[in-house]
This record gives C-alpha cells, structure tokens and sequence, in this order.
C-alpha cells in the first residue's frame, strides 16, 4: 500500500522533550518505520516549521518525510496552528491529484481537520488517530486549557467524516462513544516501543542514592511531577530524577516551579532535574531506576511505561487513561489514584523495600511488552485497520 500519514504539529524529525514534542512524534517516526518494513510506501506530511528545510526529506527507515508549507517557517506552538489548516489541506490535495495515496493516516485533530477537507472531492480511504482528546484536556485543566475553542466541535466533526478511528486505549474508546462516535469506526491499536533500543541489556547509568526513581516527561503540571517530590519526603534513600523539557533548564518556568517544591519539601539534595535526554540515552537512565513513575493527572496513553517494561524496571503510575491498560496493577508494577502524594510515597516504599517483587514486576513487564506492544505488532494491527477501511470504501462506491 501507498500510505500517507498527516501530523501536523509532530514531525518525526524533531527533538524529543520540547514544549510540543513527545509521545506523537515516536509514534508517527515508528509506526511508518514498522509499516515500511511490511513492505509498504509510506510519506510523513508535517509542517515545515524552519527555514532551509527540504521539501522532501528521505530517512534511513525508509519512509519519507514531506515539508508542507502552512505559516511561517518557524517554531509555532501547536495551538495556535488551526489557521494554517487550510493552507497544509490545499497543500494535501494538490500532492495526492495526480497520485492519491491507498489510504491516510491523519494524527491529532488538526492532522484530521486538513485530511478531511483533502479526501473529499477523491475518496480516499481515511484513518484517524487522536492521541489526545480535547474533552479530557478541558475537564483537567479548565480555564488553564489553551486548546482552540473549536477543538471538540472539529474532534467531533473529525470522528464523523473518517472511514476509521485508531483509539490507543479502552479508556479512549469511552470517550469517542460519548461524543458520539460508532462503535463499529473504532478499533483500539496502542501505541507500541522499540524493543531494540529499549532492553534489559545494556549500559547503566549510576545511580547516586540506595534507591532511585525515574520519571520521564515534558515539564508541565500534569505530568504531576511535584506529586512525586511531595511523596519524597516519607520515601527515605531515595533519590529522584526527572528527565525532559529544554536542553537549559535554567529559563525554563516549570523547573524552577519543581525545584522551589523540592526546596519546600525539604528534599532538593534528592531532586535531580537533568533536562532533555537523546533517546539513545534514555535506556541507560531506566535500567539505572529501581521504580520507573509515571503519575500524570491524566494521559492519553503514555509511552514512557512500556520503554521502563522493555527495560525490566516496574512502574508505579497513576490509574488514569491509557496506564491502566499497560500496567496490570500487582503483576507489572502499581496503579495509584492521581493527584495523591500520600498514596504514592505508601506504594514507593512498599516496592523499593522488596527486591524480589521489584525483580517479579520487571520480568512480567517485559514479557508483556515483547507479547503485546512491539513496533512489529502495532504496525500488523494497523495495517488490518488500513485493510478493513480500504474494503469498506471500496463496498461502499462501487455502483
């Protein structure tokens, strides 16, 4: 198949720890790298968001990344990209005239947005995955949300035009339903992990405490990164470390808010900020934690938790979104409720005093990640998806 994929704010050339890039630019970078090696032609459209950059880029997993001019080519943050939309759907449609693509994968709601307007006049098969949600985003962070206002009504609209939608988790599925989606549109295909890079084998970083805890992520409040250096206090010999956000993190407002925590916790000689982490880095910073955290107020899917798995490492992280399908609750490590420091600090001690437990969770979340979320595996039940979708449009036009 000729697969095109649409993630507008996300490339998969970018830096990882930024303000806009994370989770999505992984997927999308491994998702086409897995298909192509299923043998499928497959092209990354994202915003050219600098100048000098090609018009057309290839990448040694085979899989082509198209700059599509739409604003200015400069950093701008993902939520103020919805004006641009028109100008990347123009830019879809004009590229797929001549050669249209067997099938479109579009990622987050403006990716939708603009392959939506772009299949219409050719019918060309279309995928959706969100990644996010803006009705979850608005209930956790009321006002502090600074989605465009025509988020959820786009999201909505998005579900009802596309042949197809990829939900990454169960939880996810909930919330399509109640926006009112078709059950029968949705499919769950998780996110997955690169079971190469990530491993119980390998280098280990050093650890400067008896016990450590890692946790990983852009620095913002939802990630409940203070939650953890709340919990520090009643988890003795231990440090933490955080790794994510700028390369600096002297600028940063977010650092210097969890460092002031940490100061007022009385625990900043056991806090340790490191900034952003090359990817190639980050296994060792894994391996080297007995408890890998992971405790947002709410996360789409989160694919810190099945790198600590592939890596051996239990995690402990909060029963919201996505995590509370990865993590099985006593078998691969804990599930706590959010925003819940108490909670939290009961559970770090309880695995950190038990080395055979710790050694249990990580051998049970290695396993589960080599069963259920290899690159390998997410791109075949994609791949069904794309398959299924193509069948129906076919069933569907023909006379």
């Amino acid at each position: 198949m000729r697969i095109a994929m649409v993630s507008e704010h996300a490339s998969p050339l970018a830096a990882l720890g930024g303000a806009d890039a994370g989770g999505q630019n992984v997927h999308v970078a491994a998702l086409a790298a897995a298909l192509v090696r299923r043998g499928h032609e497959v092209s990354v459209y994202t915003r050219r968001d600098a100048r000098g950059l090609r018009r057309r880029v290839g990448t040694r997993d085979g899989y082509e990344v198209v700059h599509v001019p739409a604003g200015p080519a400069e950093q701008v943050p993902k939520d103020d990209l919805l004006p641009h939309m028109t100008e990347f759907s123009r830019f879809l449609a004009d590229d797929w005239r001549d050669t249209p693509p067997d099938v479109v994968h579009s990622h987050f709601w403006m990716s939708g947005l603009a392959t939506m307007i772009a299949v219409r006049r050719q019918r060309i098969p279309f995928v959706h995955t969100y990644h996010a949600l803006g009705t979850v985003k608005r209930r956790h962070q009321g006002a502090r949300d600074t989605s465009p206002a025509e988020r959820i009504a786009v999201e909505r609209l998005v579900g009802y035009e596309a042949d197809a939608v990829a939900a990454t988790c169960d939880d996810e599925v909930e919330e399509l339903l109640v926006m009112g989606l078709k059950r029968h549109k949705i499919t769950v295909v998780p996110c997955g992990v690169d079971t190469e890079l990530f491993s119980v084998g390998g280098r280990v970083r050093r650890k400067t405490a008896p016990h450590r805890v890692v946790s990983v992520g852009r620095l913002v409040p939802r990630k409940g990164f203070d939650d953890l250096i709340a919990a520090l206090p009643r988890v003795p010999d231990t440090e933490l470390v955080v790794a994510g956000g700028p390369a600096d993190l002297r600028a940063d407002p977010e650092a210097r808010r969890l460092r002031a925590c940490a100061s007022a916790h009385g625990v900043a000689d056991r806090v340790h900020l490191i900034g952003q982490l090359a990817r190639t880095a980050m296994p060792a910073l894994l391996r080297s934690a007995d408890v890998v955290a992971c405790v947002p107020w709410y996360e789409p899917f989160g694919i810190v938790p099945l790198e600590a798995m592939a890596c051996g490492v239990p995690v402990v992280a909060t029963a919201v979104g996505g995590l509370k399908d990865t993590v099985v609750h006593g078998v691969t490590g804990a599930l706590t409720p959010p925003k819940d420091p108490r909670s939290l600090a009961r559970v770090l001690r309880g695995l950190l005093a038990d080395p055979s437990r710790r050694m249990a969770c990580g051998i049970a979340g290695h396993d589960r990640v080599n069963v259920c979320y290899t690159w390998a595996e997410i791109a075949a039940r994609t791949e069904l998806v794309y398959q299924r979708t193509r069948a129906r449009d076919s069933l569907a036009v023909a006379p």
